[in-house]
């Protein structure tokens, strides 16, 4: 089964999860964790943990065996990783963009979980580059996202983040760039996480898969 990065009283812990990617809990609510791969495997419980904002997977062979304590320790055990805290209400987005051909059909993917509400974004956006389909993926997320609460948003698409959080001059598509910078610069805390695409990653991974269908439905 795959391991999934979430936060426990701010450390970075492994926790065992469900090939969709949910995590895997006892009925009493209880999941396995690690403080680090290769390390002791602990119980705790799911309330107790939070999202991690840059998180990552792993696969059993990649973790090791460790027999299971009978609850956490106080303290995180060898090396841990403090990541900035992250509030309740924090808003979790991932997006994608494809495009066949490139230049090509477009869509987009985005999904949103705030708190126990889900929303997913499927679009077709017509011809146009991979590219302009990355940007319109996190434009229309944003739109759809509180302005004033922590977003947290995932992609793939070093050139997109590349423009929106590292001051990357745009070359190309510069109105878009432009609006995308507007929206995004109304939050009053926004941050940008990017993951591996097509690296098993399942949120990364449904985007994708909307954007793919918003193609097939558009033609």
């Amino acid at each position: 089964m795959p391991w999934v990065t979430r936060l426990l009283r701010g450390d970075r812990v492994w926790v065992k999860s469900t090939p969709s990617g949910q995590l895997a809990q006892s009925p009493d609510g209880r999941v396995e964790i690690r403080y680090q791969k290769g390390g002791k495997s602990y119980r705790a419980s799911s309330r107790n943990l939070s999202v991690d904002p840059t998180p990552e997977t792993a696969t059993d062979s990649e973790i090791g065996d460790s027999p299971v304590k009978s609850a956490e320790p106080h303290k995180a055990v060898g090396r841990t990783v403090r990541v900035a805290a992250v509030p309740d209400d924090t808003v979790i987005v991932y997006t994608d963009g494809a495009c066949t051909g490139n230049p090509g059909p477009m869509g987009i993917g985005a999904v949103i979980i705030d708190g126990k509400d889900r929303r997913e974004i499927s679009e077709y956006l017509g011809e146009g580059t991979n590219n302009i389909a990355e940007l319109t993926a996190i434009l229309r997320a944003l739109e759809n996202c509180p302005i004033d609460r922590t977003v947290i948003l995932h992609s793939d698409s070093s050139y997109a983040l590349g423009l929106l959080g590292a001051g990357w001059k745009a070359k190309a598509n510069k109105e878009l760039v432009e609006k995308l910078r507007a929206v995004a610069n109304k939050f009053s805390d926004l941050r940008l996480v990017k993951v591996a695409g097509h690296a098993g990653v399942p949120e990364n991974e449904r985007c994708d898969e909307l954007a793919g269908m918003a193609i097939v439905k558009g033609r």
